[in-house]
């Protein structure tokens, strides 16, 4: 026994250790430096996922099931492991919408539902006021274990009869307190509570360190380590069972997979979670560190469950198995110890709270209070001021409501059922949220209608198959409720719905939900076809990976006074300042001017709103200030496809750009090659003035030959620029093109005899004369043989000059015996005038021939490409078309 002194001064201390901790993080972000910008605090804040259930409840499973508390851990693990690309695809809508809340992210995706939004808040705050009076209740129970209070008959130690003396009842409020303390500071929910996340951080580095010393000290402490444990457990049948998943097991196998699914589903749908993985998150990439380090988290805090459990019947068989992480330490002499596990214990409990009621208060505020507010009138009358006062004290109302909804079930039902139970009530309640959500993100035809008719339909059945039974089994409802249904209707047995038996009641009631919820979104999404705004908001979720700049589904007029009002009544004068100059600077207006009023800073304005008060509000508050013209599914496309096209201008931009850069890359690597040599020969010639005369004639001549390649590179430059720019001269004239072809052999017959290399022409006789001009096409032709020529081997090389017609072109054909080119450096040679490859491939060309070859070749309406293979040569193409190569001048 503890003096309860004690442990409320060990509580409030460590509760203002969390405090120090948060505002540590905050004063640093203040300076620029976040703490929540790293890897390992996204991931120790994934594990708010352990609460008091882990800390307390699974060590409780363990006892009466053995094994199998595993599937609630199995789950997240394969959910992190196996799903991580959806989590990640919400992290970034969720970025990219200003989304807060698990509700706005469901709404906005089916056309910014009000209704739908609402739904999901009902859902999400009657769903988890349960799990908060699991938190409730395992601190209750704690502080009477290490207190040894006697407690009244039938309650759970540390409540009392009179419900306004319960020390729970001021648990639940002073957690209250410290949850608007941590998150109820500002109104923006995108801004992220990263003192509120090192805090999070931080205490599940502290229940980890907390549970495994008190597995330590049951193991070694008061046995000679786990495998002793489990060897006395073997020796006592009623213990052995707890080491099988065999014959005789209490649980069916189909509950394994239920609760590995249940699991899966609610570490993505938690509220809690939602805010940590989604909402806190800072930079995708961390993902991939989450992605094995929460796995191993909970592995680790798992990994002494079983030895303290088993431990427990060994040594106390009567005590009450939730509370051996308190009772093992306190009977057998570590009372320091068990404070720590109850530390421990305290922060899994404070920081479920505190994430999950920032989380839910949300929710109620934006999805819930606003729309109800935005409905009067009164409410718009006053509206011209400042609402930020009014709807932080709606987000800190909530918090208050939300406790104290979760001690008036803790005192209803908390006693019917175990920590694990209450907790799996919650977990089944959320995972209605998966058919829409997950269906949603993959799926363009799910539909706001189809949505509220799965959400409806299943948490109905998970009302009536589940949370009914556990106020009936509290005494609240009439036994027969449960034995024969309503109105002795037997197969309306909320625990046997329509016959169905066999089940636990935890997997019938999620077999019907989640059956029943699935098929309606199906079947009502099919039934009817998406509107136009839910449309676009589908191919916002669905393809926020095609699409870096999403398009604008909006068309009307606003006014700029009228925008900027509403922004500072919701946001703030400086944050709509800002606003307003980032919106105006994207448009190009210059510093000091507002922004044009049109629809990007209509959905800039709405995606801040967003973060305040939920998308539906916002959609809500900005249609009440501007005039929106309706969209329809056929404008939506047209929206889509000038957005398609707008990307693949700016894609072809990029491409321009980036051509242009590797052109001039190139031109300015020809032009420094000679300019170097004959700087480096000239400083030798000057730096010895008594130079043998015969090495200063070799020194002169080479300047003179890298003078006229410096100049016929200068030149080529000249050209391009001129052709590229339309002021080119041509001479156009009828083209017999094999005498243009035998001109070019004979001009490169000499050069190529003197290298031992072979020049045979294959012509077609009969051809028709094109209209060019003759010294253009020679020009080509003396490029493409001379660029054969240069990498060919001496002697022995082969090259062939061709000519054949086709129905509507002349093509041209130099190829050669050369080394080829490789594959990676083909694409390069035309598209982005890349003429030689790097110190492990061999070059295909230097100078600027080739590209002026392909300009000639494009002002008379022709074509040129290679063709090659590594190591087989390579063949240059080109085509000079019969009927247009006259009609361009």
């Amino acid at each position: 026994m503890l003096p309860g002194t004690l442990v409320i001064a060990t509580s409030l201390a460590y509760l203002m250790l969390l405090f120090a901790v948060a505002a540590w993080a905050d004063r640093r972000r203040a300076r620029g430096k976040s703490v929540i910008g790293n890897a390992w605090v996204y991931a120790l804040s994934m594990a708010v996922y352990c609460t008091a259930w882990t800390y307390f409840g699974s060590v409780g499973r363990a006892a009466t099931a053995g094994v199998w508390f595993l599937p609630i851990y199995l789950g997240p693990m394969l959910a992190m492991l196996l799903g991580w690309m959806v989590l990640r695809k919400m992290i970034r809508i969720a970025r990219t919408q200003r989304i807060t809340t698990i509700a706005d992210f469901i709404a906005s995706r089916y056309g910014k539902s009000a209704a739908l939004a609402g739904l999901v808040t009902l859902i999400t705050v009657v769903g988890i006021v349960p799990y908060i009076a699991l938190q409730l209740k395992a601190i209750a129970s704690g502080y009477a274990v290490l207190t040894a209070l006697p407690g009244l008959p039938g309650q759970t130690a540390g409540s009392s009869g009179n419900w306004l003396a319960d020390s729970t009842l001021l648990i639940a409020l002073a957690m209250a307190g410290f949850t608007m303390v941590f998150g109820a500071r500002q109104l923006d929910g995108a801004e992220r509570h990263e003192g509120m996340v090192a805090a999070i951080a931080f205490e599940s580095v502290v229940k980890l360190l907390a549970f495994v010393a008190v597995g330590v000290f049951v193991c070694w402490g008061l046995f000679n380590g786990p495998g002793d444990i489990f060897a006395r457990a073997r020796a006592v049948p009623e213990l052995a069972r707890l080491l099988t998943l065999g014959q005789g097991q209490a649980f069916a196998y189909e509950q394994w997979f239920a609760l590995t699914l249940l699991a899966m589903l609610s570490v993505l749908f938690l509220p809690r979670q939602f805010q940590v993985m989604v909402v806190e998150n800072v930079d995708e990439r961390h993902l991939k560190r989450a992605v094995w380090v929460f796995p191993l988290y909970l592995l680790l805090i798992n990994l002494f469950v079983l030895p303290i459990a088993l431990g427990g019947l060994l040594l106390d068989p009567g005590s009450n198995p939730e509370t051996f992480v308190l009772t093992l330490p306190l009977v057998h002499g570590a009372p320091a110890l068990a404070l720590l596990a109850f530390v421990g214990g305290l922060s899994a409990a404070t920081g479920m709270v505190i994430v999950e009621a920032i989380a839910v208060s949300t929710m109620v505020c934006n999805d819930l209070v606003m729309p109800l507010l935005l409905r009067t009138r009164r409410f718009a009358a006053q509206a011209q001021g400042d609402l930020t006062a009014l709807l932080l004290n709606t987000r800190r109302a909530a918090i208050v409501l939300i406790m104290l909804l979760g001690y008036v079930y803790f005192r209803l039902a908390g006693e019917a059922y175990a920590l694990v139970s209450i907790g799996l009530i919650s977990f089944a309640a959320v995972a209605q949220f998966a058919p829409a959500l997950l269906g949603g993100l993959y799926w363009r035809g799910g539909t706001r209608a189809g949505a509220l008719a799965g959400l409806l339909a299943g948490f109905a059945l998970w009302a009536y198959t589940l949370m009914l039974p556990s106020v009936a089994k509290s005494g609240w409802l009439a036994a027969e409720f449960l034995q024969h249904g309503p109105f002795g209707i037997a197969l309306l047995k909320p625990e046997q719905l329509f016959g169905l038996q066999g089940l636990d009641n935890l997997t019938h009631a999620l077999f019907w939900s989640l059956t029943l919820n699935a098929a309606l979104f199906v079947a009502v999404s099919l039934w009817r076809l998406p509107s136009a705004r839910e449309r676009s908001q589908a191919l916002l979720f669905v393809d926020v990976f095609e699409r870096d700049a999403a398009p604008t589904f909006w068309r009307g007029h606003a006014e700029l006074t009228s925008l900027r009002a509403l922004c500072e009544r919701l946001l703030g004068s400086a944050r709509t300042q800002r606003l307003f100059e980032q919106v105006a600077a994207r448009q190009g207006r210059a510093a000091g001017q507002p922004p044009r009023a049109d629809a990007a800073l209509v959905r800039d304005v709405e995606t801040q709103l967003a973060g305040s008060i939920g998308s539906a509000s916002a959609r809500v508050m900005v249609a009440a200030v501007v005039d929106e013209e309706p969209l329809g599914v056929g404008d939506v496309m047209q929206l889509v496809e000038e957005g398609s096209q707008l990307r693949a201008a700016n894609e072809q931009l990029r491409s321009l750009d980036q051509m242009k850069d590797d052109f001039m890359s190139s031109v300015t690597h020809e032009l420094r090659t000679p300019l170097t040599s004959i700087r480096a020969m000239a400083e030798l010639m000057v730096d010895e003035p008594d130079m043998a005369a015969v090495q200063r004639s070799r020194f002169t001549g080479l300047i003179v030959t890298e003078t006229e390649r410096l100049t016929r590179l200068v030149n080529q430059v000249l050209e391009l620029a001129k052709i590229e720019s339309s002021q080119a001269a041509w001479r156009l004239a009828a083209c017999d093109l094999n005498a243009i072809a035998q001109q070019a052999a004979a001009a490169m017959a000499a050069p190529l005899a003197e290298r031992g290399t072979v020049l045979t022409l294959a012509l077609a006789a009969g051809l028709p004369s094109v209209m060019a001009d003759p010294d253009r096409l020679m020009q080509v032709l003396l490029n493409l043989l001379s660029n054969a020529a240069k990498f060919v081997p001496a002697p022995g090389g082969r090259i062939t000059l061709a000519l054949h017609a086709t129905p509507d072109a002349a093509v041209f054909s130099v190829s050669d015996n050369g080394p080829g080119v490789p594959l990676a450096q083909q694409a390069l040679i035309f598209e982005k005038f890349r003429q030689g490859g790097d110190a492990s491939q061999p070059p295909v060309g230097t100078g600027l021939g080739l590209p002026i070859s392909r300009q000639i070749v494009r002002h008379f309406g022709g074509r040129l490409w290679l063709e090659s293979s590594p190591g087989a040569g390579a063949t240059f193409r080109f085509t000079l078309p019969w009927q247009d190569a006259g009609a361009t001048s």
